[in-house]
């Protein structure tokens, strides 16, 4: 079996959500079939400003197809674009304009997919430019790992028509696939929960971690861009008023690039980035992981903490988080500061919560996440969709030039508005929870 993954950028060294994703995911298939990863030049996120050469290259042992961007991002524009999409009522144009500026823009790639007889196309995020191109281009054999996160940019109309048209959707979490079955009505497309591994080490060496950054006293962990769009504003907010009321509670340890500025405190450690043998050493020091995000569609770092046997404090406002800490029974969330403040001490290591939930954090890893189970939800799906054929539904067209520019699409915003939130939940658990 040929296939492609993907995505907007990719490297050994690139470490977002998605294009760490990718990569494990691509590495993983590889030992399978005939991979190809196919992604652009851009090296960064915010500009698709092209960085690395044109052609192919191996990565760890993966051959990567770079194709240029058509042009940067402008971020005032995007900017301008976003708010209109999202806050007011606009049209099937704008909506593209939105995405020709969100990017990154290389019809090279997407010319190279159509042309290309791979079996499946795995499309990385669906909100880029690549992955509705290439939905639209070849939807008999996209298979699409949307990475939705609860943000306006899924309740747009034109990616409708690419959740409803494609041969299958792995999704990373059952809120996502409530979420956007809900917004576009695709319960018809095969799909099927299946997240991401890890490549978590056996063995890990705390003391290590210690000695090497002199950190002495027990500490929670981040472990992520620190960013104000990642819960970080209001984690420093409620971690000042923790520490300031207990003065001899856990420290807070931050591994990641700084994006905000961090408070000078002598009980707040960042790191910047670590090497993965510093970042599971750290973990496998620290007392619990907080995930402090509003919007994810799946967090690989909760994943991690949990093989690792370390608990997990959530922000309960994010629905993923919530239903992750819920169904494993391995983390506690919060959603004001008197909720982190009690869930943060009653996590301490030395408190009776810890041990157990560790332990429930092991085993929801095993069962759900390690690779063995991932590479064979994939493998399930590709055959079973081989062996099903070509599907006879056909994708929905675009609307024509003057119907495309009338403004008659309701704000994004709003329409995410409507779609419930929450975990999603089995009966049982979802009344035990409440």
């Amino acid at each position: 079996m040929k296939l492609a993954i993907a995505v907007q950028r990719y490297g050994a060294d690139i470490n977002g959500g998605a294009e760490l994703h990718a990569r494990y995911i691509a590495e993983r298939l590889a030992r399978h079939a005939d991979v190809e990863v196919v992604t652009t030049c851009a090296r960064d996120y915010v500009t698709w400003r092209n960085e690395l050469p044109e052609g192919v290259e191996q990565v760890h042992g993966v051959p990567v197809r770079r194709f240029p961007v058509r042009h940067q991002r402008e971020p005032r524009e995007f900017g301008r674009l976003s708010e209109r999409v999202f806050g007011s009522g606009h049209s099937v144009a704008d909506e593209l304009a939105w995405l020709e500026s969100e990017g990154p823009a290389s019809p090279g790639l997407i010319d190279y997919l159509a042309r290309t007889p791979f079996d499946f196309a795995i499309l990385f995020s669906y909100r880029y430019y690549h992955a509705w191109h290439a939905a639209r281009r070849l939807p008999s054999r996209a298979v699409l790992v949307p990475t939705a996160e609860r943000d306006p940019a899924v309740a747009l109309g034109i990616f409708g028509p690419i959740f409803r048209g494609v041969r299958a959707v792995m999704y990373n979490s059952p809120e996502e696939r409530a979420m956007i079955q809900t917004v576009s009505g695709n319960t018809d497309v095969p799909g099927v929960v299946v997240g991401v591994g890890s490549d978590v080490p056996s063995r890990t060496d705390p003391s290590r971690f210690r000695r090497k950054f002199q950190i002495t006293r027990p500490f929670a962990i981040y472990i992520g861009r620190i960013d104000q769009n990642k819960g970080c504003k209001e984690l420093f907010e409620y971690y000042l008023r923790y520490a300031a009321i207990f003065p001899r509670g856990l420290d807070l340890v931050l591994v990641g690039s700084e994006v905000m500025p961090v408070p000078n405190h002598p009980r707040i450690h960042h790191l910047g980035y670590l090497s993965d043998e510093d970042k599971f050493d750290a973990l496998a020091a620290s007392d619990l992981l907080i995930m402090p995000s509003y919007y994810e569609s799946l967090s690989m770092v909760a994943l991690e903490a949990w093989a690792l046997g370390r608990p997990v404090l959530a922000n309960g406002r994010c629905d993923v988080l919530k239903g992750q800490c819920i169904r494993s029974n391995a983390g506690l969330y919060y959603e004001r500061y008197e909720e982190f403040a009690e869930t943060l001490y009653s996590l301490e290591s030395n408190g009776p919560l810890h041990a157990r939930l560790g332990q429930n954090g092991r085993e929801y890893f095993r069962r759900h996440y390690s690779w063995p189970v991932i590479e064979r939800k994939y493998l399930d799906m590709l055959q079973q969709l081989t062996k099903a054929g070509v599907p006879q539904r056909a994708l929905e067209p675009l609307p024509g030039w003057l119907a495309r520019r009338r403004k008659s699409i309701r704000p994004a915003t709003e329409i995410l508005a409507d779609v419930p939130s929450g975990p999603a939940l089995p009966p049982l658990v979802a009344a035990v929870a409440r």
